[in-house]
């Protein structure tokens, strides 16, 4: 069994590829305290690649990881072909999942997250560094007691939470 450590961030590659950039970048900033270990750092998969070829890279990727962050764009609700699949995955795999709001909204957003996640265990937030680096920290822990006592649904950090940390 592989060893978990790594945060799965999935996303459209077309249009959210900066957000994603950004993230790896305040990862990377020792003058950040925002850290995590990047599952697309496992394997490659190359765009060129048949779609099960690169299917079965991602399968490898969830294989070391931890927790799942889907970063939210305008385009991400209709994105089946990998943001669709890689969601299930994370779902299928019980992973603790971020859902990221690219706009800044700080609960679920009924316009672009996908449908499948509406009434899934999940906690929405804003793309903030230090909200996400909360995220990262405190949601698996959570999202564990919430399965064993059979909470579901969405949730998000109050006004209060965001306001504590300076947001």
């Amino acid at each position: 069994m592989a060893y978990r450590n790594r945060t799965y961030i999935a996303f459209d590659g077309d249009n959210d590829m900066p957000y994603y950039n950004l993230m790896r970048a305040w990862s990377e900033n020792d003058n950040f305290e925002f850290k995590f270990y990047d599952a697309h750092g496992i394997n490659t998969a190359r765009d060129s690649s048949q779609e099960e070829s690169i299917k079965r890279q991602l399968l490898k990727r969830f294989e070391n990881t931890k927790i799942f962050v889907l970063l939210v764009g305008e385009h991400t609700r209709f994105l089946y072909r990998f943001v669709r699949w890689e969601i299930e995955q994370a779902i299928r795999l019980q992973l603790p999942i971020i859902v990221v709001n690219i706009n800044g909204i700080r609960h679920i957003d009924s316009e672009f997250c996908p449908p499948i996640l509406e009434d899934k265990l999940a906690i929405h937030i804003a793309f903030k560094q230090k909200i996400i680096q909360k995220a990262l920290n405190q949601w698996p822990t959570f999202h564990e007691q919430c399965l064993k006592n059979g909470k579901t649904g969405p949730f998000y950090y109050d006004d209060s939470t965001y306001e504590g940390l300076g947001l």
